[in-house]
């Protein structure tokens, strides 16, 4: 936390909150532009949002959202995060690429399709 307020601190564009209840949290993802993120579970949840994550930290517990594409490991070094950051926010094809990528987590259906799995046991 000490480190982001130090490297984000003084950035208009960028918002250093408190923890949240998962609603109100997940409603500001939808609305931002990427995460950046060293929580295990926002890496999971940010890509069925379609926003790229960046995480900081050296190594993740999260690999699928690394190697699907969705998520990218920026490290711990300022430097290396805020260059992270500046391809994200300043080359559009980087950032689609992974706004886009297909979610390793699962496309959020799941519970459709067991309704219809129980439905027609019926």
């Amino acid at each position: 936390r000490e480190i982001a307020h130090k490297i984000f601190g003084g950035m208009d564009s960028v918002h250093l909150i408190e923890p949240l209840d998962y609603l109100p949290f997940t409603n500001l993802m939808n609305k931002c532009y990427l995460v950046v993120t060293d929580s295990g579970g926002v890496q999971e949840e940010a890509p069925s949002l379609g926003k790229p994550v960046l995480v900081v930290r050296r190594e993740t517990e999260r690999p699928e959202g690394i190697e699907a594409g969705t998520a990218k490991l920026a490290g711990t070094d300022r430097a290396n995060i805020y260059n992270e950051l500046n391809i994200l926010l300043n080359n559009e094809e980087e950032y689609k690429k992974m706004a886009n990528a297909v979610n390793p987590y699962g496309d959020g259906r799941a519970a459709e399709r067991i309704v219809e799995a129980i439905k027609s046991c019926f």
